[in-house]
């Protein structure tokens, strides 16, 4: 049963330029009956090097990018760009690459060390009093860090909102240039993967929806942990 839900995206992954990231994927009911149900959890696809997030673009820098395994010169480094680790975030963001400007979708495969560093960066986009303490604190933080975080309501693929939050994270100034610059192991377009499984979940709902594999990535640092507001760490 198992291998009927995978095959086709095994084509799909096989038919790949070989130097190009493939995603491990799982069916979605699979995946949804182990994710935790409620809480502040990065859910992720990573290994022990690397870690998978998504972003979306209109077809010029979505398609550039994955091409040259790195952003051009149409990309800008002067405004805020914002990473999602979570794929069913990125589908609700994006409207699985119908929405304008976000048809082209980008599975980016970072260095771990950057990404922890990120989260070691990042600054709540609201005053988050337990962390921060006086909202003049907090805005000093804001001005001093070019890595912003949210915790959002994760989504269904649906679209319906779940208790789960899910983070994604807002890149400025040279940690964007570090982003694009020294932390970027591959990008890969998995326009046409989003695509097949939208189209697979219009004709037959989520019984048979395919989404890459992700786990609760694990935080090792109790501090950053107790900012995130993780109640447990994992070593």
């Amino acid at each position: 049963m198992l291998a009927n839900y995978l095959n086709p995206l095994v084509s799909w992954a096989r038919s790949r330029d070989p130097c190009h990231m493939l995603l491990k994927t799982e069916p979605f009911s699979i995946q949804n009956a182990r994710w935790p149900k409620s809480g502040r959890h990065i859910l992720a696809q990573y290994d022990d090097e690397t870690i998978v997030v998504y972003q979306a673009y209109n077809p010029a820098i979505g398609q550039l990018a994955a091409a040259n395994g790195r952003f051009g010169n149409n990309w800008s480094r002067s405004r805020m760009s914002w990473i999602k680790p979570n794929f069913l975030w990125m589908m609700f963001r994006c409207g699985w690459a119908t929405k304008e400007n976000q048809e082209v979708v980008l599975a980016i495969r970072l260095k771990r060390d950057g990404f922890n560093a990120l989260l070691q960066e990042a600054v709540h986009s609201s005053h988050v009093a337990e962390v921060y303490g006086s909202s003049k604190e907090w805005e000093q933080a804001v001005q001093h860090s070019n890595v912003r975080l949210q915790w959002d309501p994760d989504h269904l693929p649906s679209g319906a909102k779940l208790e789960r939050r899910a983070i994604q994270l807002g890149l400025r100034g040279k940690t964007l240039e570090q982003f694009a610059d020294e932390w970027i192991v591959g990008i890969d377009d998995i326009t046409k993967f989003v695509a097949e499984q939208r189209e697979s979940m219009r004709r037959e709902g989520v019984e048979e929806l395919v989404t890459p594999r992700e786990d609760v990535y694990p935080i090792q640092d109790e501090r950053v942990a107790a900012k995130l507001g993780i109640d447990a760490f994992l070593r």
